[in-house]
């Protein structure tokens, strides 16, 4: 197909101040910035390369079924109970899983490289769209530390992997604007797809499209809107997809944390974006699970975020002509657009948690970066080339200090323990905090101090029926067997589709001589999960032990289809065989 010469006009309206030095430096040599990004960001999350596995790795990876079963990757694209469906950032955990196992070194190492080329990839974006200082908004968001969360948790290659195919669709689509190559068009639409395949957040992509067309021209024309329209229809597609699958997960502990009005709603979605916006201009205290806020409706301080919105858009609007209005507006608007999926509008699960992390804004804070330093360039240049030096001292000062930041930060992320300790720290109301660091302490052996953990997050969230469930296998384990059945008892009155409190309940009966309750026990949690192994297991058990020896055979037999490799299965039968 023939390629049209660059659209001459729409580049002469593209807004941008003119290039500082530094840009000019670094826009002539794009090789060299690769170079700086890549080192500084092995550096910078250098603690990383000694980190574990934390938490929800276990779900993604080290525990998933589908990372080690023959037909594991037919199970990641086919099945929305894998894990979460992320499919194309679950085969890259498959693969990754057959070359080095589960040594986790590669897997944090893939991460930062990734992240490192998304930082590049940024730049590239940017420059392409002729922003002010597109390095430095590259280098700024390469080293800020509310991206530490995206980077050294393993689970996370959800956002590094995404990011990738996110900004190549975003380079691709700008190329195809410049020569109308379908080619180019192609490679964006399947870049897109392989960004909502790695984490569906990316929805956001055909919005922010919409907003670098604007910033080409400063609006929109119909051939624009019908050119995007198969991304929307792509997002649209796979919203859809997620919306089901995070309702899946969120009726399996359905609780009054997901009643929210629209009144609401909207409050959370204009307090996040405040807080997002916080973070990034002052990264202090960042926690891996910040408080759940409290949102009335009915208070008037509560509507101050969404007033303090509403007047910064009015600004802004009226201000559209100026240049310094155009670039907030695109600037702020991509920040808002690609926060819109984890705003609180749709329920996610992580929400039963908090209603902000840092990982949520891994691709929205690069607008905000971007007016920030936009911002910068601007007053300095009001002051004259004198101040020119004091300008890239300054930024010198910043990158250093956002360096060391996310390298201190980074060390939060080397284990479980550690990380559970230091956001109890900064958030000491966090249940699910009190109750993971009891799960770390009861497999360390300190049961003592488990049961404590334990405790402290059912006094914080009684109906917490994981708390209850984990207080119940740890009585279990000690001995206090009438106290382990009062815990998963009272798990199972809060989630009574509990399958693993049916399963370990019939365990504890069974200890306590309650034989045909337990068998009840395990049946119910057969009826919730066909394909529990270990519940088929105990239920052969406690049939041998009713004297029932042919159904339970029928249960171990059963469990080996489920799991063929099932030790304990197999010493069940064995013995079985042994005294027939």
């Amino acid at each position: 197909m023939a390629r049209r010469k660059p659209n001459d006009d729409a580049a002469q309206q593209r807004t941008a101040l003119p290039s500082s030095a530094p840009s000019g430096f670094f826009t002539r040599r794009p090789w060299l910035l690769a170079l700086v990004l890549v080192v500084v960001t092995f550096v910078a999350y250098q603690p990383a390369w000694h980190a574990g596995f934390i938490w929800d790795d276990d779900d993604h990876l080290t525990a998933n079924p589908a990372m080690t079963v023959p037909h594991g990757l037919r199970m990641i694209w086919s099945s929305l109970a894998v894990s979460r469906y992320y499919p194309l950032t679950l085969t890259s955990f498959w693969a990754q899983r057959q070359l080095w196992g589960l040594n986790p070194l590669p897997y944090h190492l893939v991460n930062i490289a990734l992240h490192a080329i998304n930082g590049i990839l940024v730049f590239l974006v940017l420059r392409r769209l002729r922003i002010t200082a597109a390095w430095l908004v590259a280098a700024l968001w390469v080293l800020h530390p509310v991206n530490v969360e995206s980077v050294a948790w393993v689970t996370e290659l959800k956002n590094t992997q995404s990011g990738v195919f996110f900004f190549l669709a975003l380079l691709y689509f700008l190329r195809f604007e410049d020569g109308a190559d379908r080619r180019w068009y192609t490679l964006a639409f399947l870049s897109g797809l392989a960004a909502m395949l790695s984490k569906p957040s990316t929805v956001v992509l055909p919005l922010v499209l919409l907003l670098c067309v604007w910033w080409e021209r400063k609006h929109w024309r119909r051939v624009d809107l019908v050119r995007i329209a198969p991304f929307f229809g792509m997002a649209l597609g796979m919203s859809a997809l997620t919306i089901i699958e995070q309702h899946g997960h969120i009726a399996r502990v359905e609780t009054m944390e997901w009643k929210l009005g629209v009144a609401e709603r909207l409050l959370i979605a204009s307090k996040a974006l405040w807080f997002y916006a916080a973070k990034l201009l002052w990264p202090i205290n960042l926690a891996f699970v910040y408080p759940r806020w409290e949102v009335p409706a009915d208070s008037f301080s509560a509507w101050l975020p969404l007033a303090g919105l509403i007047a910064v858009g009015l600004v802004l609007w009226v201000w559209r002509a100026q240049s310094w209005g155009q670039a907030m507006l695109f600037g702020i608007g991509c920040f808002v657009a690609a926060l819109l999926p984890v705003l609180g509008f749709v329920d996610v699960f992580y929400f039963r948690y908090s209603f902000v992390a840092d990982h949520f804004q891994y691709l929205a804070s690069i607008g905000l970066i971007a007016v920030a330093v936009n911002a910068a360039v601007v007053i300095g240049r009001r002051f004259g080339e004198k101040v020119r030096h004091l300008g890239i001292f300054a930024a010198g000062v910043v990158l250093l200090t956002l360096g060391v930041s996310t390298w201190s930060q980074d060390r939060i992320y080397q284990d479980d323990e550690t990380l559970w300790r230091d956001t109890l720290a900064k958030n000491p109301k966090a249940w699910m905090a009190h109750n993971n660091l009891g799960m770390v302490l009861q497999k360390s052996g300190r049961d003592t101090e488990a049961i404590e953990q334990y405790t402290q997050s059912l006094r914080i969230n009684p109906q917490n029926a994981e708390a209850h469930y984990n207080l119940g296998d740890v009585y279990s384990q000690v001995g206090r067997i009438n106290d382990a059945i009062g815990q998963f008892e009272q798990a199972l009155r809060i989630r009574p589709d509990f399958a693993e409190a049916h399963n370990n309940l019939g365990v504890v009966l069974t200890r306590a001589g309650k034989v045909p309750e337990a068998i009840g026990q395990f049946e119910q949690a057969l009826r919730v999960d066909p394909n529990y192994a270990e519940a088929h297991l105990n239920l052969g058990l406690a049939l041998a032990q009713a004297g029932r020896m042919t159904e339970a055979q029928e249960q171990w037999e059963q469990a080996l289809r489920i799991n063929p490799g099932y030790a304990e299965t197999l010493n069940a039968l064995a013995r079985l065989r042994a005294i027939r």
